[in-house]
């Protein structure tokens, strides 16, 4: 059917059928991370080596889903058995279109809903972190001319200040998710007499791809002046890599590792500290001044589903925000 219309199109060649299918599986391969992609993989695995077990067929019945749930509740924390669903129906929707809405059941949810209740045990949540800490590393560390200790003072304040995750500042310790399009890159900071930006390209809740700037700001009156320490880390690592567009560099002119900074990290924390007590205490901190929820959540790059969820799992931050809005 021919369809006339006024309107001028820009002249575009076709693309063959080849094309078509090879650029759609390329922008498949970036609909989820890499690290998410691997997750995923795994989750699969268990419940085709579920299957094989059992001798159950592949296809994701509401039988075979909700037997899969009661099996893997018995060795697993259930609280994590959603997620191993979302890899199973994600892997197996291609084949089975229906997984999602059987996943979905009243069977299958009502099955994991009753291991959560019979199996699961209660949980162990990692402290924030508190200005008071950062103090005690500021102290320790302020006086070092070492280099990499500057560099983990430097990612420590910055990711405690502007709410960053770990994952944001440092790289996974597996190559293959090893990724420079989520690399904070050197020209794009800019310095000024009281502040301090740089560019985040890619965030744990940004779909877009767009990225998002890193703002810190001067806070002399302050216990910790994170701008003045992130100041004195960019000045040393300009002296030894000026040509390197990294913002972040060890003394080994590498990207830090999540295990580089985990290992300083337990030099002064104990198991109950993790790289997202960061994260955590840069937002409880918030929640103490009586800064708004809305705010902490825009801060923290949180999707509104999200920042519900994290508040109802990390009881320092619910308590602040219910009396910061009491005194309010």
């Amino acid at each position: 059917m021919s369809r006339e219309t006024r309107s001028k199109q820009p002249v575009r060649e076709a693309w063959t059928l080849e094309r078509l299918e090879l650029e759609r599986s390329l922008a498949l391969g970036f609909a989820i991370e890499s690290t998410t992609a691997s997750a995923y993989d795994s989750h699969l695995n268990s419940y085709l080596n579920f299957c094989r077990l059992h001798n159950r067929a592949v296809e994701p019945t509401e039988d075979t889903l909700s037997f899969f749930v009661v099996w893997l509740s018995h060795h697993i924390e259930p609280r994590s058995v959603d997620s191993y669903l979302s890899g199973i129906v994600n892997r197996l929707e291609t084949h089975f279109p229906h997984v999602r809405e059987t996943r979905k059941s009243i069977l299958v949810t009502r099955t994991l809903k009753g291991c959560k209740r019979r199996l699961s045990k209660p949980i162990q949540r990692k402290q924030p972190l508190t200005v008071e800490d950062l103090g005690r590393v500021m102290d320790a560390l302020s006086a070092s001319d070492t280099y990499n200790d500057g560099l983990f003072l430097a990612l420590l304040v910055t990711g405690f200040k502007t709410l960053q995750r770990l994952a944001e500042l440092c790289w996974p310790n597996t190559k293959k998710h090893q990724s420079y399009r989520k690399v904070p890159l050197r020209h794009t900071l800019i310095l000024t007499d009281t502040s301090a930006s740089y560019t985040l390209p890619r965030h744990k809740s940004g779909t877009s791809g767009e990225g998002c700037e890193i703002l810190l700001l001067e806070e002399r009156q302050e216990r910790v002046d994170a701008l003045k320490i992130f100041r004195r880390y960019v000045s040393a690592r300009d002296k030894l890599f000026m040509h390197h567009p990294q913002l972040w560099l060890t003394a080994a002119g590498t990207i830090p590792t999540r295990a580089w900074f985990m290992r300083y990290l337990r030099r002064f924390f104990p198991s109950t500290i993790s790289g997202h007590s960061m994260h955590a205490g840069g937002a409880t901190a918030l929640a103490g001044t009586g800064v708004a929820p809305a705010l902490i959540q825009a801060a923290g790059r949180w999707s509104s589903d999200e920042f519900q969820k994290y508040i109802r799992k990390h009881p320092f931050l619910l308590h602040l925000l219910v009396h910061s809005s009491q005194r309010s």
